[in-house]
């Protein structure tokens, strides 16, 4: 039972180009990424897919595993699955590259009922929102799931609407009455394990007008009829999306003594 966690890597990124070697403290994200992964317990083996040779040779300069794919591919998921078809193994994770201080439990978690119920074919996580900024932010995509823990649906505007409190209006949070329990809704949390067999039929499935009208591969899963268990998790909301958020990191990385 051969578990697989792969990080998908582009240089080309829209929102932040050359974003998985911006510096974080003293090592580039991809290495954060990669060493917070490493710490998982059951991963057999960890590897960075990259289409661009400068993030191949800084993940090989501090020991990590690295394989060049091609820079055709429009998503991660689409160079997880060109790596994934020479993999002898039965799941495969994709840690995604933006959280450098992704924590194993979520990782773990986000397997665990995959390993419990082999008819679950993809998992993924999610992870309380506290705060009404976040909550309205589009870079931030929220999840809602059924009583089950399976995922209803994931966007990028803030779901579910609290419609008794405080909109966010022209993408901004406004003077914020908190809702029951202090929770405006669940991030989601960027970690997906899914079965070899599904992921490599997931990537061969068509886009549906979800997914393009939100940018959200996940909803191609939805779309298609497949399930996605989604589990709760402690996660720091430290995702790097754009520059402005790299500030952020830097103030989490010395939070925590880094």
């Amino acid at each position: 039972m051969t578990v697989v966690a792969i990080i998908p890597a582009r240089y080309d990124s829209v929102r932040f180009p050359g974003k998985p070697l911006a510096l974080i403290g003293r090592k580039p994200m991809i290495q954060h990424v990669y060493e917070s992964a490493a710490q998982t317990p059951g991963l057999d083996r960890i590897l960075v897919a990259t289409d661009d040779r400068r993030i191949l040779e800084a993940v090989r300069g501090f020991g990590g595993e690295a394989v060049l794919t091609s820079r055709a591919h429009t998503s991660g998921t689409d160079r997880l699955a060109e790596i994934s078809k020479k993999l002898k193994a039965e799941w495969v994770v994709n840690v995604q590259g933006d959280l450098p201080f992704v924590r194993p439990q979520t990782i773990a978690r986000a397997l665990q009922p995959l390993w419990r119920n082999r008819s679950i074919p993809m998992g993924t996580a999610r992870t309380p929102i506290f705060d009404h900024e976040e909550w309205c932010n589009p870079n931030v995509v929220k999840v809602v799931t059924d009583a089950k823990g399976f995922a209803l649906y994931f966007s990028r505007a803030p779901i579910p609407y609290a419609r008794d409190h405080a909109p966010c209006r022209n993408g901004a949070s406004g003077a914020a009455r908190v809702p029951a329990g202090g929770i405006w809704g669940y991030r989601h949390v960027g970690v997906y394990a899914y079965r070899r067999d599904f992921l490599l039929k997931f990537a061969r499935l068509r886009p549906t007008p979800l997914e393009r009208t939100e940018g959200l591969e996940q909803l191609r899963a939805l779309g298609h009829g497949y399930r996605i268990r989604v589990a709760d998790v402690d996660e720091p909301s430290v995702e790097v999306d754009t520059p402005e958020d790299l500030s952020k990191a830097q103030t989490y990385l010395r939070n925590m003594g880094g």
